[in-house]
């Protein structure tokens, strides 16, 4: 029998390969790289990646140490409790300072903040997506995106001469009909009190929330919409049980983006507080202060050891960013279900 019959199929064609040959380039076989990486573009943007990960995390490393630092220089000369202290004098001898209002004011303010700004964000990035028509939707969406690039020092100037003054008769309801509380009691005073603030961030970062949320909620699969439609749901119903859970992590993370500018901003909130340093039962009352606004308002004047207690303060704000952006990311990582990546 030939040999050449042997080897070919009934049609004349080689069998297949049981263990077919390994692929060769003009340089010889090639040769799969960490990670996956086989062409030399993608070893190159495989180790700038790395890189830029490694680098980020070298940054952030020293960011700590150095505040750690200079943090440890002024609270070991700190004669009073630095957590605890409902006061801020670096020119004593020895110095006495703490960062108990400041704590407070900050978590007061950007409570009041994501209150306000989340419901108000979510709602208009549902409608800009999924009520609007198409000729009113992109001009909704351009104002929005133009809210978000005003400076803070615009909304500060916006909030000293035109929300300040007109506060008074929000202030005036609230008080006759819930000052009881003593949360929202009132003396009369300037309102410029926490819940200004509250209110001011809560329009600053009201953008920020919008448009990642509008982004996420047109991430949707149209096929999720459109077999609630086909079993009969209305609108709303199509929103509650497609819309939200498929971009609820991504709301959580718009949030979270929006919380840390509420966290961080600072020319907007000292344009408008009347700081002190005493915590106050009414939001209503002038008063209080946050970490940003007092390490502004007190930076120039301050001497070499006045600005390591800053800094100290800054790194008290630095942990409260980490501990807040460590909880968002473990609530999506137990919501990975309503993620839109494994939709």
């Amino acid at each position: 029998m030939d040999i050449s019959t042997q080897k070919t199929g009934a049609d004349g064609a080689p069998p297949p390969h049981d263990n077919p040959p390994p692929t060769t380039s003009a340089n010889g076989p090639q040769k799969r790289a960490a990670g996956g990486a086989t062409r030399p573009g993608d070893r190159i943007f495989l180790g700038l990646s790395r890189g830029s990960g490694i680098l980020l995390l070298v940054i952030m490393a020293a960011i700590a140490v150095f505040l750690t630092y200079r943090a440890y220089l002024a609270i070991s000369k700190d004669d009073a409790n630095f957590l605890t202290t409902f006061e801020w004098n670096t020119g004593l001898v020895p110095p006495k300072f703490g960062i108990a209002v400041l704590a407070f004011g900050t978590v007061v303010s950007s409570i009041i903040a994501m209150a306000l700004a989340v419901p108000i964000a979510v709602a208009i990035a549902l409608f800009i997506t999924h009520y609007a028509p198409r000729r009113l939707s992109g001009p909704i969406a351009y104002v929005v995106d133009l809210l978000a690039a005003v400076p803070s020092i615009v909304y500060g100037l916006w909030g000293a001469l035109v929300l300040v003054p007109h506060m008074n008769g929000l202030f005036g309801w609230l008080n006759d009909y819930f000052g009881w509380t003593g949360i929202f009691s009132w003396d009369q005073g300037a309102p410029r009190s926490m819940l200004t603030v509250g209110v001011l961030l809560a329009i600053m970062i009201l953008p920020i929330i919008t448009n990642v949320s509008r982004e996420v909620f047109r991430q949707v699969p149209q096929m999720h919409e459109e077999a609630a439609l086909a079993l009969g749901a209305t609108r709303w119903e199509v929103i509650r049980m497609a819309v939200l859970p498929f971009g609820r992590s991504g709301v959580i993370s718009a949030s979270m983006l929006g919380l840390g500018r509420a966290l961080g901003e600072t020319m907007a909130v000292a344009t408008v507080l009347s700081p002190d340093f005493d915590i106050h039962a009414s939001l209503l009352n002038p008063g209080g202060g946050t970490f940003a606004q007092n390490i502004a308002s007190k930076f120039n004047e301050a001497t070499e050891y006045g600005r390591d207690a800053l800094i100290a303060s800054g790194l008290v704000l630095f942990v409260i960013t980490l501990l807040v952006n460590g909880a968002a990311r473990m609530i999506i990582a137990r919501r990975k279900e309503y993620s839109g990546a494994n939709a």
